[in-house]
């Protein structure tokens, strides 16, 4: 059972708060991803769980142990860093089996568990050569098997997949999230790309400046986020957030009138709605906008669009691409808007 505890954990440097009162229970085998934007604590807090920082305030247990003073060997924990670091004078066999050669497991043992873990990450035939011959996402591999081998009760990871150029940073996104699934790890993945956490997390953590802001499944943090940081965080390109005011089901925007099925009640607000739930409408329904740019993108167009003094983001089918200038009528749809409260941010 490896279900870890994270009970009011803060963390400080002198008068810096770097993680802020947080509470996190991730479930026995769950994948749990930190994301927000750089210095927001994510890393930091990664390396609390891991005893390679010292908490301020709070509790960590893992298992039901209570490991907050606990030294990282302790903890029965594996991490993979954002550098691979993995060790140049070693062959990759070496690398895999150094936390299984400091615990002094038995030969048979070592080569056995290396072996699996190597077959894993497909990097079995690599397993006498030397890092530096390796590309890097073979040495991310390494350090990934080098985690799987040690057969901890987490698996900690900051940021893996960061160093990786696109097309192999999508490919290791599928590998891991298969490998997590086949080895039944608990799993506490760091990451500042959306991407990665919508497609990987069973639920994601959202930090901002130390503290959580949502903890949910992906699809409810994309469809329903917490507050405006949330909304303009998630998502590309961001939700769109326009101030309107609202009377009975009639809402006012850039001048302009739409009637909604359920109004958040009377008064000043901030709607919130995704660029794919803007649809084109014929004249006269929603409300109308003029277009600035219009960017093809194959799957889809996304078409940028003025609204008052901002400007409104659409996505439409590849068939649909109106020229700059044109005048076209937006319909939000209804059960995909979101509103929030101007003055806290945070959804209605």
């Amino acid at each position: 059972m490896a279900e870890l505890e994270i009970s009011a954990v803060s963390k400080k440097f002198g008068d810096f708060v770097a993680v802020d009162n947080v509470d996190l229970t991730i479930a026995d085998q769950e994948f749990m991803v930190l994301l927000g934007p750089s210095g927001c604590g994510k890393s930091t807090l990664l390396r609390s769980i891991a005893g390679l920082e010292d908490v301020t305030d709070g509790r960590i247990s893992i298992g039901g142990r209570d490991v907050t003073t606990a030294t990282p060997r302790d903890r029965r924990i594996s991490m993979v860093f954002q550098s691979y670091a993995v060790f140049p004078h070693m062959t990759v066999f070496d690398n895999i089996a150094f936390g299984l050669k400091r615990q002094k497991k038995p030969e048979d043992e070592i080569k056995n568990r290396v072996q699996k873990a190597a077959d894993l990450l497909h990097i079995e035939e690599l397993l006498d050569r030397f890092p530096n011959s390796l590309s890097g996402g073979q040495r991310q591999r390494v350090a990934v098997a080098r985690s799987i081998a040690y057969d901890a009760d987490v698996l900690l990871m900051d940021e893996p997949l960061s160093n990786l150029d696109a097309l192999l940073r999508m490919e290791m996104r599928a590998e891991l999230k298969a490998l997590v699934r086949e080895i039944h790890a608990t799993v506490i993945y760091v990451t500042h790309d959306q991407v990665e956490a919508l497609s990987m997390g069973d639920r994601i953590a959202i930090m901002k400046e130390g503290a959580i802001q949502q903890i949910d499944a992906p699809i409810s943090v994309y469809d329903r986020p917490s507050n405006l940081f949330v909304a303009g965080f998630i998502g590309n390109p961001p939700m769109n957030l326009i101030d309107v005011r609202v009377s009975g089901d009639q809402v006012s925007l850039a001048g302009q009138a739409i009637t909604v099925a359920e109004p958040p009640g009377d008064g000043r607000h901030i709607l919130g709605v995704r660029a794919e739930n803007l649809e084109l409408a014929g004249e006269g329904v929603g409300f109308s906008t003029e277009v600035l740019v219009t960017e093809p993108l194959g799957s889809h167009n996304l078409i940028t669009c003025s609204l008052g003094d901002g400007f409104i983001k659409v996505s439409t089918h590849p068939d649909e691409k109106p020229s700059p200038g044109t005048l076209v009528w937006l319909h939000p749809l209804p059960d995909k808007i979101r509103w929030f409260d101007p003055e806290s941010g945070w959804a209605t």
